[in-house]
C-alpha cells in the first residue's frame, strides 16, 4: 500500500481501469489537458489522448446524453460533471433514458456508464456549487448511487462502478479530495451495496456518510470520554443500501443517529431512519435521531457556511439525547 489523498485514488482507478479496457474512456468539460476542475483526471491526457479523454463544450445534457448512449452501444463511459448541481440541465438523460433502458428493452441493452460529480460545502462556492443531492438519486430506479469517504473506498468503489452495466452516479465531496490514506498500488474492487464499519462500539450506532463518517468519528471520540462506545456505520453506497450491516449494528446498540450534509428533510437519512422502524423497531431502546443541514441554501457568507454544515457537536448533542 502506499499513502494517497482521496484526489489520487480516484486518478490512478481511472488510469488502471483504461489501461485494462480500451473501451473506457472520459467525457466532460475541461477533462482534457487542463485535468478536470479538481484535477481528478490529471495527466489521463497526455497518457491515453484525445479519443479516450473527451472535451466538451459546458452543455451537461449532452454530456450525459453522449455517455448514455456510447453505453447503450457497447463502451464504458466515464462522465465528469464539474458540480452535481450541474446535473439538472441532465436529468431527462440520466433518469428517463440510461436509468430506464435496460429496463425497458427487456434487458437487451445495457448501460455501463459511470457519472462522477463533485458535491458538498465548505469551499465557499455559494449556493449554486455547494449541495449534496444524492436523496435525488436514491428516487431514481435502475441507478446505483456510491458516495465513498475514504481514499481506499474511492478507489475500490469507482472500479467497480465503471464494470458494472448499471448506471453509477459517483459523488466526491469536494472537500474530501485532500484527504489521504492508505491505498493498494494495484487495482481493486469493492462491492456496490456494502457497507463498512469505520469504528466498532456498542452503546449508539451512527450511520454517516461521505465528508460526515469523519465527524462522527470525532464525535465517537469525545463521547468516549463521557461513556458513551458509539459505532460508525459508512454505506458506502445508498442505492443498493446495505440495511442489514445497519439493522445488525442496531440490534447490538439499540439506538440509531444518521447524518448527512444533505438537508435534513427528505434526505437519506429519512429513508434509513424509516427502514429501521418498520423493520427492527423492537430493538430500539429511544427514538431514532437524523442530523442534517437546514432546509435552506447554501450559505456563501464563510461564518454562516460553517453553521450550515452539520458537525461533530451536532452528532454528540443527537447521541446524549438519546443516550
Amino acid at each position: 500500500m502506499s499513502e494517497k489523498t482521496y484526489l489520487q485514488a480516484l486518478n490512478e482507478a481511472l488510469s488502471q481501469e483504461m489501461e485494462r479496457d480500451e473501451n473506457v474512456f472520459i467525457i466532460g468539460e475541461d477533462v482534457g489537458q487542463f485535468g478536470g476542475c479538481f484535477g481528478v483526471t490529471q495527466g489521463l491526457f497526455d497518457t491515453f489522448g484525445s479519443d479516450r479523454v473527451m472535451d466538451t463544450p459546458i452543455t451537461e445534457s449532452a454530456i450525459v446524453g453522449a455517455a448514455t448512449g456510447a453505453a447503450a452501444c457497447g463502451l464504458r463511459p466515464v462522465a465528469e460533471l464539474m458540480f452535481v448541481d450541474f446535473i439538472g440541465v441532465s436529468m431527462d438523460q440520466l433518469f428517463n433514458q440510461a436509468a430506464k433502458m435496460r429496463y425497458m428493452f427487456g434487458g437487451k441493452t445495457t448501460v455501463p456508464m459511470t457519472l462522477r460529480a463533485p458535491q458538498g460545502a465548505g469551499i465557499g462556492a455559494a449556493a449554486q456549487h455547494s449541495q449534496c443531492l444524492e436523496s435525488w438519486f436514491m428516487n431514481i430506479p435502475g441507478l446505483k448511487v456510491v458516495i465513498p469517504s475514504t481514499p481506499y473506498d474511492a478507489k475500490g468503489l469507482l472500479i467497480s462502478a465503471i464494470r458494472d452495466d448499471n448506471p453509477v452516479v459517483f459523488l466526491e465531496h469536494k472537500m474530501l479530495y485532500g484527504v489521504s490514506g492508505e491505498v493498494p498500488d494495484e487495482s481493486y474492487t469493492i462491492e456496490i451495496g456494502k457497507a463498512d464499519i469505520k469504528r466498532e462500539g456498542s452503546d449508539v450506532t451512527i450511520v454517516a456518510t461521505s465528508q460526515m463518517v469523519y465527524a462522527a468519528l470525532e464525535a465517537a471520540e469525545k463521547l468516549k470520554a463521557d461513556g458513551i462506545d458509539a459505532e460508525v456505520v459508512d454505506p458506502r453506497s445508498l442505492l443498493p443500501l446495505d440495511k442489514e450491516t445497519i439493522f445488525d449494528s442496531v440490534r447490538k446498540t439499540h439506538a440509531l443517529v444518521v447524518v448527512h450534509e444533505a438537508v435534513q428533510f427528505a434526505g437519506p437519512g429519512a429513508e434509513i431512519a424509516a427502514m429501521a422502524a418498520e423493520e427492527i423497531l423492537e430493538y430500539l431502546d429511544a427514538p431514532i435521531k437524523r442530523v442534517g443541514a437546514p432546509f435552506c441554501p447554501v450559505p456563501f457568507s464563510p461564518p454562516l457556511e460553517q453553521h450550515y454544515i452539520p458537525g461533530a457537536e451536532n452528532i454528540i448533542e443527537a447521541v446524549k439525547s438519546i443516550r
